[in-house]
């Protein structure tokens, strides 16, 4: 969204952690300025600050567009943008439900100051607009919520080479089913590997791959994986680059997102970018990818994920044909140069509003 901004000659600058802020993100963020924090404590996100540093970055700017919800940043930036008298604009991306660990630390933090930073809001966006009820028990009517989406940068497809990706990585020829992103319980990947274990027989020629960092789960993934001999099936590539990382959905017969939950997969998007078609939980935000003929949308739970997985494997002819109407919707629906003008017009109308006598 930054870089889309400042594509339009709106001046912009990021406040975040130090966290996967690798070489390949920065260069993506193109001419964003980016404040990094260092991490104190990476299970609670606690940043080192200067007080006087995070002013100074809220006193330049003429609105303030804050993401996520139960984060330190966000509230540390609120009591300064309160004193100053500055709009925000509010977007939890699907972070307003309770989910996984520490829900009583969050339910401290709704209490402390995480109401009050989404009722005083001057805009309120949702990604989706199942999202948008979320809003309510804040305070938030859903008529007062935006809907804007998430995006995808059209040349951010890099040049690839999955022959020699295969390779590399020693896949071989056989067909790949791919997992792209964190290994962590909110993305399922358990729920996949389970999944991928009762077709394995079924399928035998198909192998699994899991291509994203560890944030826990890889021993007992990796574990489970040698219990049922399929070491030589299942594949951990652990993080990948950019590059990389297009290698590996253009090397993918079929992409599957396992997600517990999530307010919009981007990854649904950029399997959408290289024609691959996906087979989706129906907590990705993107129920539509069903109806539209782009894969398979299933329940968040290992049985649903096997039937999706036999249904579309049973027919690999179709997964081209899958791929290319998941190229087509995504094109249409979800690059960036037909969604930055919307976050242009938002802020655009909250600043004049603010001028107005």
């Amino acid at each position: 969204m930054s870089r889309c901004l400042a594509m339009h000659g709106i001046e912009t600058s990021i406040l975040t952690l130090d966290l996967g802020l690798t070489p390949d993100r920065l260069r993506g963020l193109g001419e964003v300025e980016v404040t990094a924090l260092p991490c104190l404590l990476k299970r609670f996100y606690i940043p080192r600050f200067s007080p006087a540093r995070i002013r100074e970055l809220v006193r330049q700017a003429d609105i303030i567009h804050l993401m996520n919800h139960w984060t330190l940043i966000n509230a540390i930036v609120y009591t300064y943008m309160r004193r100053l008298g500055k709009p925000y604009v509010v977007c939890p991306a699907g972070s307003l439900i309770p989910y996984g660990r520490s829900q009583l630390l969050k339910r401290i933090y709704d209490a402390l100051i995480g109401r009050a930073i989404l009722r005083n809001a001057s805009g309120h966006i949702a990604v989706i607009g199942s999202e948008t009820p979320q809003f309510v028990p804040y305070g938030v009517s859903q008529e007062d919520v935006v809907v804007i989406p998430n995006g995808v940068f059209l040349d951010d497809v890099e040049s690839t080479d999955p022959e020699a990706f295969r390779g590399r990585f020693g896949l071989g020829d056989e067909p790949l089913i791919l997992f792209l992103g964190r290994l962590n319980s909110i993305k399922g990947p358990d729920l996949l590997l389970e999944a991928f274990i009762r077709i394995a027989t079924r399928f035998p020629e198909y192998h699994l791959l899991f291509a994203g960092p560890d944030n826990g789960m890889l021993p007992m993934l990796t574990r489970r994986t040698i219990e049922v001999d399929l070491e030589s099936r299942v594949h951990y590539l652990g993080y990948v680059d950019a590059q990389t990382k297009y290698d590996c959905l253009r090397s993918a017969d079929l992409v599957v997102i396992p997600s517990r939950h999530e307010a919009m997969s981007i990854v649904v998007l950029e399997a959408g970018m290289v024609a691959r078609p996906v087979l989706l939980t129906d907590q990705c935000g993107l129920d539509e990818i069903d109806s539209i003929g782009g894969g398979k949308v299933v329940a968040p739970t290992v049985e649903g994920l096997e039937q999706g997985l036999i249904e579309l494997l049973s027919d690999p002819s179709n997964l081209g044909p899958m791929g290319e109407t998941m190229k087509r919707y995504t094109l249409e629906n979800y690059a960036w140069d037909a969604i930055g003008p919307k976050y242009i017009d938002l802020y655009s109308r909250i600043l004049g509003s603010k001028q107005e006598p």
